[in-house]
């Protein structure tokens, strides 16, 4: 361990700090109402394919049905919410996190 290296009090002071606190704040405010609102989804998809089998079997065109859109449905909403994460993340968190290392490795306090 080099004698540049922070150490445990370091830490607990970062963890304390507005900053921290600011970007503990921006990622929840963000993840927690995506995860319900996808969560609530899912949970719609399944109650769905188990208790209206008539209503997902609807066809659509050809061979494809209700159920089968919900379920794709699932994998376009996934990669919808990843992406707008990731561009959040990018815009919003990233640039606090990194002041915050910055400010960490460089004995700010």
């Amino acid at each position: 361990m080099s004698d540049s290296a922070p150490d445990s009090r370091d830490y607990t002071e970062v963890a304390e700090s507005a900053d921290f606190r600011e970007l503990q704040r921006r990622h929840r405010s963000f993840v927690f109402p995506l995860a319900v609102l996808f969560l609530v989804w899912y949970f719609v998809y399944v109650l769905l394919a188990a208790y209206a089998h008539d209503f997902m079997a609807t066809p659509v065109f050809g061979s494809v049905n209700v159920g089968l859109l919900f379920g794709l449905g699932q994998f376009v909403t996934t990669f919808i919410i990843t992406m707008a994460y990731v561009r959040y993340a990018n815009r919003r968190l990233d640039p606090l996190a990194e002041k915050i290392q910055g400010e960490l490795e460089a004995g700010v306090k």
